[in-house]
């Protein structure tokens, strides 16, 4: 009997760049976070004409708490219902949330409490999106192209990043505040068309394999046993939570910090964020275009160590362009662990607990990393960069002893793709 893992769809020998249902979810996707990168370029800046730099940072936080809080919730609803209609769902009620904001906004000048209103609420449903996004992949392509779907995921994240500030900036200039939030909101309209389009595929695995259905509770419990007693998603999960509690805080506020006791000013931290993005961009585009890469688990382990060795010594070069070369280095190999474990991740999960597994990884970036923020920035303010960059570099390369101490995890492979194979 086939497991979900094996079982393919009809267009199997389709590679995903070519498969017209991949490229529609891609769309969708792509555009939606567009819409995402314009609203938090409109909240921000509504934020800062209403009240203050403090206030500005109240209203972005706000967000976090309830997408960290109910990210696991989130991740069991995925796996109840079908991913795309809670998809549809969550973009829908985004789309009118953001619109109704615009509304408002339109007829009276921004209010402090709407903003922070709408932040809470809109982190509120991004718990239910962001697992369902993660949930749907496996759904709508075969398990020998998650590879190259999660590199074409990761190009769409950095084209919304890349083109996501500059249309909210345009539409604040051009509008100002009501603008922003339309331009966002029917960003997130354009999505919905796409996914509906999407055609979804059964994912039917032995009934003895799969626990029958509880509370949510239990469900989240069961989710979380699943994912400590799997012997490769249980180390690919606390290696990648281990790496982000090392590097993101020196990578986001660290870096502004470095900058700043260089004297390499604004200019030099654009530069530094920009090869890294460059980077970042580059291992996407390898995943996506190659479909598959040898001996993924300990690709990934060697791509994290050498990431890690960069992030710890780029306190240490002497001058901005070797600093902006190693920021490409270090987002190269960033991007290559990251593309790696989240597909190793999804190539061995059981559909049925993908939204869950999901809702996990994600909690370690929204809800774990960013309380390495605070930190990183009073390390740095008593010791100064060096020190606390090497640390944290030492700290985030305990996840390539997580990933190393796994068999499951040395001997870990991508399935490649079968020429003409259909089912």
């Amino acid at each position: 009997m086939a497991t979900p893992e094996t079982v393919l769809p009809k267009n199997a020998a389709t590679p995903a760049h070519r498969d017209g249902n991949v490229l529609r979810w891609l769309t969708a996707y792509t555009v939606s976070l567009i819409g995402d990168s314009v609203y938090f370029v409109a909240l921000a800046w509504s934020a800062q004409k209403a009240a203050g730099p403090t206030e500005v940072g109240l209203v972005m936080a706000a967000g976090a708490v309830p997408r960290a809080l109910l990210m696991l919730g989130g991740g069991v609803v995925a796996d109840r219902f079908d991913p795309r209609r809670v998809i549809l769902g969550s973009d829908t009620l985004r789309c009118l949330l953001i619109l109704a904001v615009a509304a408002g906004i339109a007829l009276t000048a921004p209010a402090l409490w709407i903003l922070v209103t709408v932040a809470l609420v809109f982190g509120a449903v991004d718990a239910l999106f962001v697992p369902a996004v993660g949930a749907l992949p496996p759904r709508i392509t075969a398990p020998d192209q998650l590879a190259r779907v999660t590199g074409m995921r990761s190009l769409s994240t950095r084209l919304s990043q890349i083109a996501g500030p500059p249309i909210g900036g345009l539409a604040m200039g051009l509008g100002g505040p009501a603008a922003a939030f339309t331009i966002a909101g029917l960003l997130i309209a354009l999505s919905l068309p796409l996914l509906m389009a999407i055609r979804i595929r059964p994912l039917v695995a032995p009934d003895a394999e799969r626990p029958e259905p509880g509370t949510a509770r239990q469900d989240l419990l069961d989710g979380l046993r699943y994912i400590r007693r799997h012997r490769l998603i249980g180390p690919l999960v606390a290696a990648g939570a281990v790496c982000e509690l090392g590097l993101t805080g020196t990578l986001n506020v660290g870096m502004v910090l470095l900058n700043a006791e260089r004297g390499w000013g604004p200019s030099g931290y654009g530069w530094i964020v920009s090869s890294f993005s460059a980077g970042a961009a580059a291992s996407a585009a390898l995943l996506a275009i190659a479909g598959w890469l040898p001996r993924a688990g300990l690709m990934m382990a060697g791509t994290l160590l050498v990431g890690c060795a960069g992030a710890a010594t780029i306190a240490l070069v002497p001058t901005l362009w070797l600093a902006a070369v190693l920021a490409a280095v270090i987002g190269l190999c960033a991007g290559v662990f990251g593309s790696l474990d989240n597909a190793l991740i999804q190539t061995a999960a059981d559909p049925a607990y993908l939204g869950r597994v999901t809702s996990v990884v994600m909690l370690t970036m929204v809800g774990l990393a960013p309380l390495s923020y605070p930190l990183v920035g009073a390390a740095i303010g008593a010791w100064g960069a060096a020190p606390v960059f090497v640390a944290c570099g030492i700290f985030a390369s305990l996840g390539v002893g997580i990933a190393l101490a796994s068999d499951a995890v040395r001997h870990a492979e991508l399935p490649r793709q079968r020429p003409g194979v259909t089912v």
